[in-house]
């Protein structure tokens, strides 16, 4: 008999669990907040299919939410069913799917209100989901409307997440939901200080929502002792002015509204007898001071509303304290948020200064590029060389020919780097031996004579490449940012551009320090005569010098290319700031150069950063900056001694 009892109760159990595992029956303890939801009945709903654990609930809710819930006509089951051809319906707790005709079903459409808390339901079980791309999901809907019934289930989910970065996202987004919806003051205050080092704009949000103010007034000195007070705000401050002041009074019916001007003329008007106006005769009416006195006779004698004048608004305004009020009440958690909030604002300040000083950083390394060159041959041979920014241009187009003969971007880079170098160095020689040799110590056609060439240069590659910007693609390992914070980070081709100059002040010093050419171009520098004395040839000197700076000049534009765009005016677009940073620097001297591109390239990001929105005004400031300098400094940063110290 004991046996009977046992299997009997057994067999209870395990049809009580049946039920309880059936998704069917829960919605038909609710059909009618099913069928039609709103905002206030669909949470009962939704608690009781969350505290089911069916698996069977992530594909409802997610079918409820897309408008694919319909409901039999005749006995009230629930199903979903996509609207097609033909009608198919799929049982919510087997899944199993049945052909069945539309016209026997209803189709259930919970509006916007409703379908955003079914979606803030469906995050408790996409927070744990198997499939990442669910998780992300839910992690960015909970950034996007974080809410207070989203903090347990991304507590929960937090110590299981296999993904690193998306474990370290939700922690973020835990630690924004403590800040805001804890229930324990002591939690709250904790995540708001621990947000005083993440300067992220998020978090800046938190706590600026955390600190967010109502505007408030009491008649009396004080705010009330148990009012989070924010601050104090004076009548007549900017942040408050009396006129502003007296109309709140006036909207909570404390003050009369006042009487504007024209309506004091219009009761005037109205009210002239026998060329009066109560006591005051017309003539004397275009004073201010007498129509209000007019128009208080009138107010005395019940004829129009009362007056309310400057003086009666200040002296209601002197009854009255005006405060912003915090709408979080405990003090102590709006206290931990202002100095979290300034203590992330100066992490802020900070990093976009060390952000402004990156950019500029790497705009000085593309200066010091695109100027060495031209700062060798200027320095060496005081040719004024106009189409130095075609040899930038030709480097430019040599990379993006490279890479039309090898796909690999990295390897065609490699290749690209000397094949520039080859090429503008011979060109310029070509162009030394052509041209430039016959007009040394004629600066003025020496000036002619490179700007004639540069346009000529400039209309073959238009020839040769078209108009339309050619790519000159980085490789893969370039692409993105070196990140150290949300607030500073910089290109990985600004990268390689820095190290890259880094490399070219190594090699240019070495080859003029430790190499016989450097000797030699030294010497030709200081003293020609000199040096043509020791058995130095100075022609062939300046021949290899133009070269060297041209070659420089061709790697510079295959750098620059990657990072600006290849075009036949590209070098027009650097040689002013080359001759800038030359003449800036001290010509012929690479510290020289290095100290003029450091000083033209923080200028300019400086400049930019006090008035961001007109890049030409910066540039035209910067300009006369240089001017200035120039004429309390004629030779530069590091003047050059020898020949230009002579010169």
């Amino acid at each position: 008999m004991r046996r009977v009892f046992i299997l009997v109760a057994t067999l209870l159990g395990l049809a009580s669990a049946s039920a309880a595992q059936d998704l069917q029956s829960i919605l038909q303890t609710h059909a009618d907040e099913v069928a039609k939801p709103s905002r206030s009945s669909v949470g009962v709903v939704l608690d009781d299919l969350v505290a089911s654990g069916l698996p069977q609930v992530l594909p409802f809710l997610e079918g409820w939410q897309d408008r694919q819930l319909w409901q039999r006509d005749v006995d009230g089951v629930f199903f979903l069913a996509d609207d097609g051809d033909p009608f198919t319906i799929t049982d919510v707790d087997t899944g199993d799917e049945t052909e069945a005709s539309e016209d026997d079903f209803s189709q259930l459409r919970p509006n916007g209100g409703v379908r955003r808390v079914i979606a803030t339901a469906l995050v408790q079980f996409q927070l744990t989901d198997p499939d990442l791309r669910r998780r992300v999901t839910a992690v960015e809907s909970i950034a996007r409307r974080p809410d207070a019934s989203q903090l347990e289930p991304l507590l929960a989910s937090i110590e299981d997440e296999p993904n690193p970065n998306l474990k370290a996202r939700k922690t973020q987004l835990a630690n924004f939901l403590t800040a805001s919806f804890a229930d324990a003051p002591e939690d709250r205050i904790a995540a708001i200080e621990s947000l005083s080092e993440d300067t992220s704009v998020e978090a800046r949000a938190v706590l600026n929502q955390i600190l967010d103010t109502d505007a408030a007034f009491v008649e009396d000195e004080e705010p009330p002792e148990d009012a989070n007070v924010a601050r104090i705000i004076a009548v007549g401050s900017e942040n408050l002015s009396a006129d502003d002041a007296y109309d709140r009074l006036v909207d909570e019916e404390l003050a009369a509204a006042r009487t504007p001007a024209s309506a004091i003329r219009t009761a005037l008007e109205a009210n002239i007898v026998d060329g009066r106006v109560g006591e005051v005769p017309l003539s004397q009416l275009n004073d201010n001071a007498n129509r209000e006195l007019a128009y208080a006779q009138l107010a005395a004698a019940g004829t129009v509303p009362p007056l309310v004048t400057d003086v009666d608004r200040d002296g209601m305004l002197a009854k009255f304290t005006f405060y912003e009020e915090y709408e979080e009440e405990n003090s102590e958690i709006t206290d931990a948020a202002e100095r979290a909030l300034a203590s992330a604002e100066r992490r802020v300040a900070a990093g976009q200064a060390a952000d402004l000083a990156l950019d500029a950083l790497s705009l000085a390394s593309i200066y010091f590029l695109a100027a060495i060159g031209l700062a060798i041959t200027f320095g060496v041979m005081g040719v004024i060389n106009m189409a130095h920014g075609e040899f930038i241009m030709m480097g430019a187009y040599t990379g993006y020919v490279v890479q039309q003969f090898i796909p690999d971007y990295t390897v065609s880079i490699i290749v690209a780097l000397p094949l520039a170098f080859a090429i503008t160095f011979g060109a310029g020689v070509a162009m030394e031996r052509l041209v430039i040799r016959h007009l040394y110590h004629r600066p003025l056609e020496t000036l002619l004579a490179t700007f004639g060439i540069s346009i000529a240069l400039q209309q073959l590659a238009k020839n040769i490449f078209g108009t339309q910007a050619r790519p000159l693609t980085s490789p893969e390992w370039l692409d993105g940012a070196l990140v150290f914070s949300d607030v500073i980070q910089i290109s990985y081709i600004r990268v390689a551009i820095f190290v890259l100059a880094l490399i070219f002040l190594g090699v240019i010093l070495y080859v003029l320090r430790r190499t016989r050419l450097g000797l030699e171009v030294r010497a030709v520098t200081q003293n020609p005569g000199m040096a043509a004395s020791m058995g130095i040839n100075p022609d062939r000197i300046n021949m290899l010098t133009f070269g060297l700076g041209s070659g420089i000049a061709g790697i510079a534009g295959v750098a620059i290319g990657l990072y600006a765009k290849v075009t036949s005016e590209m070098g027009a677009d650097y040689i002013v700031q080359s001759f800038m940073t030359v003449v800036v620097g001290g010509v012929g001297n690479v510290w020289g150069t290095l100290a003029g591109a450091s000083l033209i390239g923080f200028l300019q990001k400086g400049i930019e950063w006090l008035n961001p929105s007109n890049t030409l005004a910066a540039q035209t400031y910067m300009i006369l900056f240089i001017i200035l300098f120039i004429q309390f400094r004629p030779k530069g940063i590091v003047a050059l001694k020898g020949r230009a110290a002579a010169d």
